[in-house]
């Protein structure tokens, strides 16, 4: 049996109606969640930001970040008398993973943090941190 050109251009449009339903269907199954709530007041003050990450770059001896065994190690610079701030652990793939840890170093200037309760994979440790008065910005990917 033979087509018609009007047969083929019925069954072109019938194919390609499913084909946009299907990726519809598929694309509801999907979080579009933002990655923040709040990112355009973060993106606002990001002179702010800036101006951490300006200061980070200034210091002699910078904040360090390092995976050491079962824990995270952050090894706060030795130069500053007070330490003040918040460390969040951001895992991009699941923001339900997310948290916030106040920042609170022994008198070596070091704060470790458990890794064994953490999921393995990617994460981005930023720190949002305050010494003698002038704040600081760092952040860095370890894989655990």
């Amino acid at each position: 049996m033979k087509l018609n050109w009007g047969t083929s251009i019925a069954i072109i449009y019938t194919v390609f109606a499913a084909t946009m339903v299907g990726f519809v269907i598929k694309s509801r199954s999907f979080d579009h969640a933002l990655v923040v709530d709040d990112y355009y007041a973060k993106d606002l003050a990001y002179q702010s930001q800036y101006d951490k990450l300006t200061n980070s770059r200034n210091l002699t001896n910078d904040l360090t970040i390092s995976k050491t065994g079962e824990n995270v190690q952050l090894a706060f610079p030795k130069e500053f008398s007070r330490l003040e701030g918040e460390i969040l652990f951001y895992r991009a793939d699941d923001k339900s993973k997310d948290f916030t840890l106040k920042i609170a170093p022994d008198g070596q200037g070091e704060q470790l943090v458990p890794s064994g309760t953490l999921t393995p994979g990617r994460w981005t440790v930023k720190v949002d941190w305050q010494g003698d008065g002038k704040a600081f910005f760092k952040e860095e990917v370890i894989i655990l």
